[in-house]
Order: C-alpha cells, then sequence, then structure tokens
C-alpha cells in the first residue's frame, strides 16, 4: 500500500512537472512571436469596457497564462500607457482567456479503443522537438517549441490521469477525500493549492484528471476551482509591489474580483439547495454534457468566469473609484536615485520589460536635458539656486545608466522579437550617449564657478551665443524624441539640426576668440567660454548618435 501511494504521488510531481514545463514552454515561445503586437494592442486600448474584456480574454488565451497577461497591465499602468478601469477590464478578461486550458484537458480525454486524442496530441511533443532540433530559423524553432510545449501538456495530462487512477483505486484515500464536501472548505483548499503552485492552470487540469478518474466528485472539483481562481490573484499582488499606486489597485481589485465571483456562487449554490435536494452546480452541468466529466468541470470553469465577467464589467468604474478611496495614493519614494518604471517582477513577461526599459531611457533623456538646460542657466546668470537640484539629477544619471545596463543583461533575449532583441543592443550605447549629457552639462557648471570664484562674466554678445545653442540642441532632442519615441521619420531633420549646431559653435567660437583680440573679454573667461561651446558640440553628437540608433530597429 505505501509503495502504492509512493509511485502514485511520484507519478503526480511528474504530471505536474512536465504539464508546469509545457505550460512555460508554450507561454515564453507564444509571447516571443506575439508580444510585440499585444503589446502594441495594449498601448492603444480605447476606453471600451468589452472591448478591454475581450483583448484580455484574447490574450490570456493565446499565451496561456492570465497571471502574464495581468503582470503586462500592471506594467502598462505603472508607465501611465493605461488607466486603472482600463486595466481592470482587461484583467478581469484574462479570467476567461485562461480557462481555454482545462478546454483543451478535457479535449485530451477523448477517443475509444487504443487511440485517444490524448496519444494523438503527445506525438505532437516528438514533432516539434523534430523542428526546433533542425530548424535553422529562428521563427520556425519558435514554432517547434509551440508544437512540443502542446505535445508535452497531454504528456504532462497522461501521467496526471495515471497517477489519479492509481489513487482511485485506494478505497482509504477515496473515503478520506470524498469526506470533504464543505464548499467553503473546497474553496480555501484551491485558494491555498494555487497560491502556492502560482498557476491556476495546472490546478484545473489536475482536478479534471481527478474528476475523470472518479477521484472527486463534479461538485467537488467545481468548487475547488471557484478557489483556485482566488489564488491566481497572488500573482499580480506580487506583480504590482514596488509599483504605482494604480498598479497595486489594479491587482487588489483582480483579487477582489474573483473572492467576488466565489461568493456570489457559494451563495447561488445555497440557494439552490435550499429550493430543492441535489439540486446543485455539479447536477446542471451533468445534466448539460452528460457522460462527459472532464468536460462538465471545464465548461463550468469557463461559465464560471464568462458570469463573473458579465456581472462584474459594468461596476468597474465605480469598484475603481471606491478602491482609489479606500488605498491612498503611495508611489514610489523619489527620494535618492531610483528606476521609475524598470522593476524585478517584468522579467517574467520579457516584452513588457523591454516597454519599461524604453520608458526609463526617455525618463533618462529628460533628466539629461534638464540639467543642460539648468547648466546653460547657471552659466550664463551665476545663479546657483539651482545647484543642489543639478547634483541630485547627475547622481541620478549615472545610477540609471548603471541600473539599466544591470537590467538588461537579465531580459531573456529567447523570449522577445527580433525588432526587440536589437532595440536593447542599441540601449547600451543610448544610456552611455545621455550619462555623457549629464557630464558635459556638469563640465558648463563647473565653468560657471570658476566664472564665479574669479568674480567675471560672459559679454552680452557670449550669453546670447550660448542661450541660441542651448535653443539649437532642444530642437534637435524635440526631433531624437519622436524618432525615439514615435518612430517618426525626421532622421534627415535631426541630422540638419546638428550640422547647424556644428557651425554655429564653430561660428560662436570664432566670434569670441574676435572678442578677445579687440580686449572685450578676457583669456581666462574665453578659455572657459571656448571650453563650454565645444561641451555644447559635444553633446549634440550624442543626441544623434541615439537618432542613429533608431535606424537599426
Amino acid at each position: 500500500m505505501a509503495e502504492q501511494i509512493a509511485l502514485a504521488i511520484m507519478g503526480l510531481l511528474a504530471g505536474v512537472g512536465v504539464f508546469l514545463l509545457a505550460v512555460r514552454l508554450l507561454s515564453r515561445n507564444i509571447e516571443a512571436m506575439s508580444g510585440g503586437g499585444l503589446k502594441n494592442l495594449f498601448s492603444r486600448t480605447s476606453k471600451s469596457k468589452l472591448l478591454g474584456a475581450g483583448l484580455g480574454a484574447f490574450a490570456a488565451a493565446v499565451i496561456q497564462s492570465s497571471g502574464a497577461v495581468t503582470v503586462m497591465v500592471i506594467g502598462f499602468i505603472n508607465a501611465g500607457l493605461m488607466d486603472l478601469v482600463q486595466g481592470s477590464t482587461i484583467a478581469f478578461g484574462a479570467n476567461i482567456g485562461t480557462t481555454i486550458t482545462g478546454q483543451i484537458v478535457a479535449l485530451g480525454t477523448f477517443g475509444s479503443g487504443g487511440i485517444t486524442s490524448t496519444i494523438v496530441f503527445m506525438s505532437l511533443t516528438g514533432v516539434g522537438a523534430f523542428v526546433m532540433l533542425f530548424a535553422k530559423k529562428d521563427l520556425l524553432q519558435k514554432i517547434g517549441a509551440i508544437v512540443a510545449g502542446f505535445g508535452l501538456l497531454f504528456v504532462g495530462l497522461e501521467l496526471m490521469s495515471s497517477s489519479m487512477s492509481d489513487f482511485a483505486q485506494m478505497d482509504g484515500l477515496r473515503s478520506f477525500i470524498s469526506s470533504v464536501t464543505n464548499p467553503i472548505l473546497l474553496v480555501l483548499i484551491g485558494t491555498l493549492v494555487t497560491a502556492i503552485l502560482q498557476s491556476s492552470s495546472v490546478v484545473t487540469s489536475i482536478l479534471i484528471t481527478m474528476v475523470f478518474s472518479g477521484l472527486i466528485s463534479l461538485d467537488q472539483g467545481i468548487y475547488i476551482v471557484m478557489g483556485s481562481n482566488i489564488g491566481a490573484g497572488v500573482v499580480a499582488i506580487l506583480a504590482s509591489i514596488g509599483g504605482s499606486a494604480d498598479a497595486k489597485r489594479v491587482a487588489v481589485i483582480h483579487l477582489f474580483f474573483n473572492a467576488f465571483g466565489a461568493v456570489v456562487f457559494l451563495i447561488l449554490g445555497g440557494i439552490m439547495g435550499a429550493i430543492k435536494d441535489g439540486l446543485t452546480f455539479g447536477y446542471l452541468f451533468e445534466a448539460m454534457f452528460p457522460d462527459a466529466p472532464p468536460t462538465q468541470l471545464a465548461m463550468f470553469h469557463t461559465f464560471y468566469n464568462v458570469i463573473k465577467v458579465a456581472i462584474f464589467l459594468p461596476l468597474t468604474t465605480p469598484t475603481c473609484k471606491l478602491f482609489s478611496k479606500l488605498f491612498c495614493k503611495s508611489e514610489k519614494s523619489s527620494d535618492g536615485p531610483h528606476l521609475a518604471y524598470v522593476e524585478e517582477h517584468f522579467l517574467k513577461t520579457p516584452p513588457i520589460a523591454v516597454e519599461m526599459v524604453k520608458k526609463e531611457v526617455v525618463r533618462m533623456s529628460e533628466l539629461a536635458m534638464e540639467n543642460f538646460n539648468r547648466s546653460i542657466k547657471i552659466v550664463t546668470t551665476l545663479d546657483f539656486s539651482s545647484e543642489e537640484t543639478f547634483k541630485k539629477v547627475e547622481n541620478e544619471l549615472n545610477y540609471q545608466n548603471r541600473e539599466i545596463t544591470k537590467f538588461l543583461i537579465r531580459i531573456p533575449r529567447d523570449q522577445i522579437s527580433d525588432r526587440d532583441n536589437v532595440y536593447l543592443s542599441t540601449v547600451y550605447h543610448n544610456t552611455s550617449d545621455l550619462e555623457r549629457i549629464g557630464d558635459y552639462a556638469e563640465n558648463i557648471v563647473e565653468y560657471a564657478d570658476s566664472l564665479k570664484k574669479e568674480g567675471k562674466t560672459f559679454s552680452q554678445e557670449a550669453v546670447d551665443e550660448a542661450n541660441y545653442m542651448c535653443r539649437l540642441i532642444n530642437e534637435l532632442y524635440a526631433k531624437v524624441r519622436l524618432l525615439y519615441i514615435d518612430g517618426k521619420n525626421v532622421l534627415q531633420e535631426a541630422y540638419a539640426i546638428e550640422d547647424k549646431i556644428d557651425d554655429y559653435t564653430q561660428q560662436a567660437s570664432d566670434n569670441h576668440v574676435k572678442r578677445m583680440n579687440e580686449g572685450v573679454c578676457s583669456p581666462d573667461v574665453g578659455s572657459l567660454y571656448l571650453e563650454m561651446t565645444s561641451n555644447v558640440e559635444r553633446i549634440g553628437d550624442h543626441l544623434t548618435n541615439v537618432a542613429k540608433s533608431t535606424r537599426k530597429y
């Protein structure tokens, strides 16, 4: 008996392990192929709640993970690309999309004789493996991995099903499991197990095999499935840690949504039992799908989540307002250097990690330009009131350059598109260019400090020239932003402004040499001015380097 239990447990562990690997293989490769498209869809979603729910359902069905979709949503909320209501509707819809896994598992139980659908689907593991092994193109290798992953789902299913059959033959175990009938306790069991495994899909698949083998009743499976949906909310909670206030709210709303649904169905189940003895959800779904226990549970799972969304979707806006009031806004502390968008948990969804890197680089460019503008103001007015802010931003730039680079190394390159891979290769140079802009701005402030110590200033002509160079640099930066953020084809315009900067800085240098020869400016002041114009010209070069990098992707 002990040996039989040990073998069944090992079989179950093997099945769960294979199933988890299959889901990971599927989600990673599908995400790599479609992540960019999903990313674009998410960033352009309208304020239609129904469209948001549909998009969430589609995305979760495609990448086989409602958790990954929720992490994407949190990422876009953090990036300011999506508001709380939009994010909530997409997270709701993801609960529907993730039920596709249960439908696939139920499908695997059909068939008769020696050949079942499970055997047919299991054979796809070998087909996909051969494609992965012999294909040269990256796209074909990803397709092979998806096919192999799909096949492995059924290998894991077969292992789990076999172990459940072994468990079902143990009268003592069957008696113990059948004695657990309290709906609330079953919901709690589903919540706990899913929170531990971090995958409602795996829990649902195990339950389907348990129902198929007769180890648990359909009603038991139904209530545990309700709990598994609550447990799935833990993924969202973990992903929101360290994020914006709205990111935390959408995670809590997602958890509340699933808990609310379970409470409604628990009450409804109690009412049904009071109306007629034996009238349960299991009874209804057995009548609708006779002689197909796995399908009965899979269809309930889908029905359950569709009904939850139908009830909750109209209440999204007031719910979001309620949670906004209950949870006070508590944004990240801005004291000291920090990254505003890049965070550890985004590594779970690499396409979104890339998007966050881009947002962080844009923020870095803004800070670099703010400091450049401060430096010009300081050197032309000798007003050092903003010097403390300047120093803090300079520290921030150095920190960003270092930490963004560390994050880039950790992004799984095999899980993102070729375009994103090329983009990431440019980021190393982009952050270095932006950090150098900060260094040149720091040089300019040092020139101002020298002027102040010597009790000297630039002539009015020199001040006017410095301000004009500043305007040109800002014009160039505006073009770089259009290229970098919107992909606008303004590279030639950026080149034209850079040429203008080169010509003007040379002209300003010549003018200043002339002023020194005429005795208008002293040699000491003149040398500082010439160094400043050289620094401005180099800042233009670094901005142009960032502009040029956009040609690669």
